[in-house]
């Protein structure tokens, strides 16, 4: 029985050490495989960490504003008798646009040029008597004083029917009528909106930090968000006062507007254009990697002999961005390859093989030719 107990427990050891040093004669086989195995190169693409021209410049949301616009409002009360104007037309200055019933006016007129006609009549007749020496020197200065009252009599009535007869200030788009034939009106009534579409201003707003920056007669150029319109223009004015609230200065451009396609109130995006800079090293922001230890990016140095070109991990400095774009302030010199897409399966060292069919840094320069400065 112990014999017998003897033989199991040593077959027992010797299947368990032939398992055991099986594995462990596996494992050591593969590590030396992978030890001795080359990686495949990875494939990426590069560009060229190179001097460029820099446009920086800030960015703003604005408001679209008539250069000219107005809400045309009613002088005088009264019925609405013609409205001679269509929504969206074209007006020229001086154009008349409503009439209000001055049926009222024209009859103290009628009244007031039939006074003025007797008090001229009794003027000359006193003249003339003056002249000849049978009238007192008072009965001319009368008549006189009757005749200029008589004459301001009928101005004044002539100026009440200019307040119903209503016209364009300037030439424009006129608006939706907001007033109907027939209707009664009262002074303050808006009846239009005009607004002259060939100028616009923009106004909007940028930090305080970025006053000593700005000034009247920088370029800007705006965008819509609708129709993908754009417009170029200059600063015209900067609110000499900040914001106590938000902290924020408003600043006022002016830009064409030939086509019209930019109407008042609109959303747009602003950029102002800040003076060019030279010798500016710029890489595709998406070279750029982020982490805890700070920005860095992968460069392709050359192998030794025939083998394959590998990449190195460099910090850099980074400094103002745009959408596509990023200054490199320090950490790469001109004529650096930077690996500008594949780095997510990249390490220190490791071999790539290079593939720019797709090049984000021309995609980057034919998206966005002017970069914008990011604080």
């Amino acid at each position: 029985m112990v014999k017998r107990l003897i033989i199991a427990v040593v077959l027992l050891a010797v299947i368990v050490g032939g398992i055991v040093g099986f594995n462990r004669f596996r494992d050591q086989m593969i590590a030396d495989f992978f030890a001795n195995r080359t990686p495949a190169p990875v494939t990426v693409s590069t560009s060229v960490a190179e001097p460029i021209t820099w446009r920086p410049g800030i960015e703003a949301i604005g408001t679209a504003i008539a250069a000219q616009g107005v809400d045309l409002a009613v002088e005088a009360g009264g019925t609405v008798r013609e409205i001679l104007f269509r929504a969206n037309e074209h007006v020229e200055e001086g154009q008349k646009l409503l009439q209000i019933s001055e049926r009222e006016e024209r009859a103290d007129l009628a009244a007031a040029e039939a006074a003025l006609e007797l008090a001229e009549t009794e003027l000359e007749r006193a003249r003339a008597l003056q002249e000849r020496g049978v009238s007192a020197v008072n009965n001319l200065d009368t008549a006189q004083a009757q005749a200029a009252s008589a004459r301001a009599q009928v101005a004044k009535i002539r100026a009440q029917m200019q307040q119903k007869e209503l016209v364009a200030p300037f030439n424009g788009v006129i608006g939706i009528p907001q007033v109907d034939v027939g209707g009664y009106v009262t002074p303050g009534t808006i009846y239009a909106t005009l607004q002259d579409l060939d100028a616009m201003r923009v106004d909007f707003a940028l930090p305080e930090q970025q006053i000593g920056r700005i000034k009247s007669g920088l370029p800007v150029s705006v965008a819509s968000e609708a129709g993908g319109y754009s417009a170029r223009g200059e600063i015209t004015g900067i609110e000499p006062k900040v914001d106590p609230n938000s902290r924020l200065v408003t600043v006022r451009a002016e830009v064409a507007n030939e086509t019209g396609r930019i109407y008042p109130g609109q959303f747009l995006r602003v950029r102002v254009e800040l003076p060019e800079e030279e010798q500016v090293i710029a890489v595709p922001q998406t070279a750029l990697m982020t982490s805890l230890y700070g920005d860095s990016v992968y460069v392709v140095r050359a192998g030794e002999g025939d083998a394959p070109r590998t990449v190195e991990q460099v910090f850099v400095q980074a400094g103002r961005r745009d959408g596509q774009m990023i200054e490199i302030v320090s950490g790469l010199e001109p004529g650096d390859e930077v690996v500008n897409a594949g780095q997510n399966r990249l390490s220190g060292g490791a071999p790539v093989t290079v593939d720019n069919a797709v090049q984000p840094m021309a995609q980057a320069r034919a998206q966005a030719p002017a970069q914008t400065e990011s604080e």
